[in-house]
């Protein structure tokens, strides 16, 4: 009984680091992205959302194709969003905008803000980053 506790207790322990991680991780891409998040709008045109990745308990990114990013902002109640596997979009048409909701679970979180991301800018400062560094 004591082996079987023992092995639950080290089981939670190496889920709490792993989780922190993640957090650290996520953190860090949050303010990666932050730097290439235009000005606030009101809406995007998505007629599919390709993916999505979550960055922080009230933030995510949705891939509308290659080059096709929005920062979205949903209200802080979105408790589960860091730790889903799978997420909804509601959309009028194929409009998301500041009055939809994204659905993480049972819950349906409000879209708060919504900031489109110059990936292409993005890419090519990575591209030239790795071009200015060394080799070994």
């Amino acid at each position: 009984m004591q082996r079987v506790l023992a092995v639950i207790l080290l089981m939670a322990v190496s889920a709490g680091c792993a989780g922190s991680l993640k957090r650290t991780d996520s953190a860090e891409t949050l303010a990666q992205y932050m730097g290439y998040a235009g000005e606030p709008v009101q809406g995007f045109f998505a007629p599919r959302v390709q993916s999505w990745q979550p960055l922080a308990r009230d933030r995510l990114i949705l891939w509308t194709g290659v080059n096709e990013a929005w920062l979205v902002t949903v209200w802080d109640t979105c408790t589960d969003l860091m730790f889903a596997n799978v997420i909804g979009v509601t959309q009028t048409g194929s409009q998301v905008t500041t009055f939809d909701k994204v659905r993480v679970g049972r819950d349906r979180c409000p879209i708060r803000q919504i900031r489109p991301l110059d990936i292409r800018q993005m890419k090519a400062d990575r591209a030239a980053d790795a071009a200015s560094k060394p080799k070994p």
